[in-house]
């Protein structure tokens, strides 16, 4: 596990208008996720609900950075299982081993598309890896309407950036044996139930919406506001992780094992589109329709279905830049509306490329945040994580021995999900039979300088 980060805690005392970019830092990977998930729960905290051409801006870089994000995970995390011939070494599992593959040239355009489309941060959120424009109530500058036609141009980029990864998925990755038959086995098939968010029309959003959860046959089993959530979702610790993972509460924790009774869940782009009716744009619409045909039917419980679910949401989100890119709202020179009160709570949800992501706060009347929770995707997730490895494991050790192919083939059923692990370590336990949690500081010399 990785190393621990108290940001639940160190976070108090802070003044709420730096949540948005000290939260983001947790992570390096989905720092966008945080700033806006941060950024909209002070909207309801301080009574500051954004005025369109701020939700139109934030919009649209969020969609780019989830596509983005997507493409990083297809092309640098996930993909190398299976872009990369089979006899390659170890060291070649990697972006470089993707160029100098079979896949090259398409994997060099799509990753030149998806570097154009960071550089439209310029434009939307300041900064490539750290967004500085959300602020409570808006955005800290308006977009130009001479901007509008890169926009458009990248947005134009982005949906063939898209469509090329799905066509080099279905040519490489749908056809290779390892995916093949990780893709089929029971063994990866968890029927779990399925929770993302969902538009006014029951349609997938990853921007803003209701909380749906969806049963392993399909049937909606609950939908709720962002601000319900601790109602319907419960955290847990273990001994043996910094995190805590979280289960349907009406259900309850009966341990790690699918199916209608159990209360474990998960989230990410192949439960997103199991718990929504549909996808408002045109081509990614389609194609969802054809995973599912392909996978026997809607929901679709394969593991190893969320590296195609993943291409389809980069490509649902590319559309979306589209639509944005001509939405006269986007260039309208009111971007904030200033925060009527200094304090009170409020709960904000985005879909992170991993999952749903809430940030919940409650500011004193100073300004000041008395009390931090963050639920993060791989927290959903983790006991289907432990069920994929644990699974995979099973399958790959004999007579006690895991080989190095062996071992690659548990972490790609781990890679599968995109795990966020510095996100999900914020928990500290110390149990009573533990005794007190000590903490000591020493000097420069080793010598203890106070114990607390």
């Amino acid at each position: 596990m990785v190393d621990f980060k108290g940001f639940e805690t160190f976070c108090r005392g802070r003044a709420a208008e730096e949540m948005p970019t000290l939260t983001q830092k947790i992570c390096g990977v989905c720092p966008t996720a945080h700033h806006i998930a941060s950024v909209k729960a002070l909207d309801r905290a301080l009574d500051a609900p954004p005025p369109s051409a701020a939700e139109r801006i934030r919009e649209l870089a969020y969609h780019g950075f989830i596509f983005e994000d997507h493409l990083l995970h297809f092309l640098v995390l996930g993909g190398p299982d299976f872009l990369v011939p089979g006899e390659a070494p170890a060291a070649e599992r990697n972006l470089l081993g993707v160029f100098k593959g079979p896949a090259g040239p398409e994997a060099r355009r799509i990753f030149e598309i998806r570097n154009r489309v960071r550089k439209l941060s310029s434009v939307t959120s300041g900064d490539a890896l750290y967004p500085v424009f959300g602020l409570p109530g808006g955005v800290s500058r308006a977009v130009p309407e001479n901007a509008r036609e890169r926009i458009r141009k990248t947005a134009d980029e982005a949906v063939s950036g898209a469509r090329t990864a799905l066509a080099l998925f279905e040519e490489r990755v749908l056809s290779h044996p390892v995916f093949e038959e990780m893709l089929r086995a029971p063994r990866l098939t968890h029927r779990t139930h399925s929770m993302g968010l969902v538009d006014g029309q029951g349609r997938l959003s990853l921007y803003d919406g209701q909380v749906r959860v969806t049963g392993p046959e399909g049937e909606n089993r609950l939908q709720f506001d962002a601000d319900d959530y601790p109602e319907h979702l419960e955290e847990r610790t273990v001994p043996w992780s910094y995190m805590k993972p979280v289960h349907l509460k009406e259900i309850g924790w009966h341990g790690y094992r699918d199916g209608e009774r159990s209360g474990v869940y998960r989230v990410g782009p192949l439960a997103r589109l199991n718990a929504c009716d549909g996808l408002s744009t045109p081509l990614a619409q389609a194609e969802a329709e054809r995973m599912f045909d392909r996978l026997g039917g809607r929901p679709a419980h394969q593991t190893m279905a969320y590296h195609w679910a993943r291409l389809i949401e980069a490509l649902f989100a590319a559309e979306r830049m589209r639509e944005i890119a001509e939405d006269p709202d986007l260039t309208g020179p009111l971007v904030r509306t200033m925060p009527r009160r200094s304090f009170g709570q409020g709960t904000g949800v985005c879909e992170a490329p991993r999952g749903t992501l809430f940030h919940r706060y409650r500011v004193d009347p100073e300004g000041r945040v008395e009390d931090v929770d963050l639920l993060v995707a791989t927290q959903h997730n983790a006991a289907a994580i432990c069920m994929s490895v644990e699974a995979e494991a099973g399958e790959q050790v004999r007579g006690g021995v895991l080989t190095e192919e062996g071992m690659n083939r548990v972490e790609t059923a781990f890679r599968a999900y995109d795990p966020c692990l510095a996100c999900s370590a914020h928990l500290l336990r110390c149990s009573r039979e533990e005794g007190p949690l000590r903490c000591c500081v020493y000097d420069e010399g080793g010598r203890l300088k106070s114990a607390f």
